[in-house]
């Protein structure tokens, strides 16, 4: 429960700044929602470009980014309940989560790489938003960045106990957030 608790409170940070990211690059494009319609927009709109990057980095749970610290962990947790059903998530985490970079990857590069597939008219009025957007996608950024490794040690770290008091009961020898600590190094370098 721990870890899925540490990755609500990092996913929000990064799917945040995506959500937002993606709102910025709508009214960048004059309300133009159609990625196919998109390309080489990076030059136009930096600020948006970086705070996506942010997002996509944290979401594909890339280090040091937020998701790194949190995704990880679930899937390792997973790998170390030693439950036929906590190998099947484990395998199942692992394609959910190249599927996730898959289409991160996919939406940065369609998006802001490349030629423009845009009509001249629209291209026309491509620019950044205003700073009421812009700030909010900053201090998301942040969030996406910091928030794994500041909130590690008080979710699932050294601090875990204080943290959660007796919201979150862990019987003796079943912590599997400990037993993730401990998983085969490839368990690790497969989720990275």
């Amino acid at each position: 429960y721990s870890a899925a608790m540490f990755h609500l409170f990092t996913h929000a940070f990064f799917k945040a700044l995506l959500f937002l990211g993606a709102g910025s690059v709508i009214h960048a494009m004059s309300g133009e929602q159609d990625m196919r319609k998109m390309g080489g927009l990076w030059r136009s709109i930096k600020i948006t470009y970086g705070m996506m990057w942010i997002g996509s980095l944290a979401l594909a749970g890339i280090w040091p980014f937020a998701g790194f610290y949190s995704k990880d962990l679930i899937l390792e947790s997973a790998f170390a309940a030693h439950t036929g059903l906590g190998i099947y998530a484990y395998w199942l985490g692992i394609a959910a989560a190249v599927m996730t970079a898959f289409y991160s990857w996919r939406l940065l590069f369609m998006t802001f790489h490349g030629e423009s597939r845009a009509d001249e008219k629209t291209l026309a009025h491509v620019h950044e938003s205003p700073k009421s957007m812009t700030i909010p996608l900053l201090v998301l950024a942040i969030g996406a960045m910091f928030s794994g490794v500041l909130g590690a040690k008080y979710f699932v770290g050294e601090h875990m106990a204080e943290f959660w008091g007796k919201s979150i009961f862990v019987m003796e020898g079943h912590n599997v957030i400990e037993a993730a600590h401990h998983v085969p190094p490839w368990v690790g370098y497969l989720i990275t």
